[in-house]
């Protein structure tokens, strides 16, 4: 599992962040993928599942939609390689690194996958 640290706090969660106008989720997570953490590959367009979190103290919850993607490259530089740290953890331990409570509980369905 590949983590990126926040840039506010540096806690570990997913690449995520807003799409695009008229943009599919699926489009949106991997050029999400891309930017936080310089990966790319073949992204599955179903939603694999959802959660929602609160950053700190703002009153805003956010709605994350997720989808798996199958890495095949890994980019030397990317957009946000100087403001964002990256991590591969093993499925066991980024269920007890993660950030949100609504991300573990989506990891805890990844583990039972076996992938």
């Amino acid at each position: 599992m590949l983590f990126v640290g926040s840039r506010r706090n540096g806690r570990w969660g997913i690449p995520k962040g807003h799409g695009e106008d008229g943009e599919a989720s699926s489009a949106a997570a991997l050029r999400e993928d891309s930017e936080e953490a310089g990966v790319a590959g073949i992204v599955d367009k179903t939603v694999f599942d959802t959660f929602s979190y609160r950053k700190d103290a703002s009153p805003h919850q956010y709605h994350v939609a997720v989808h798996l993607l199958q890495v095949s490259r890994i980019a030397e530089k990317f957009p946000e390689k100087h403001v964002r740290k990256t991590r591969w953890f093993p499925v066991e331990a980024a269920l007890r690194e993660a950030a949100q409570p609504g991300l573990r509980m989506l990891l805890s369905r990844v583990e039972n996958l076996h992938l």
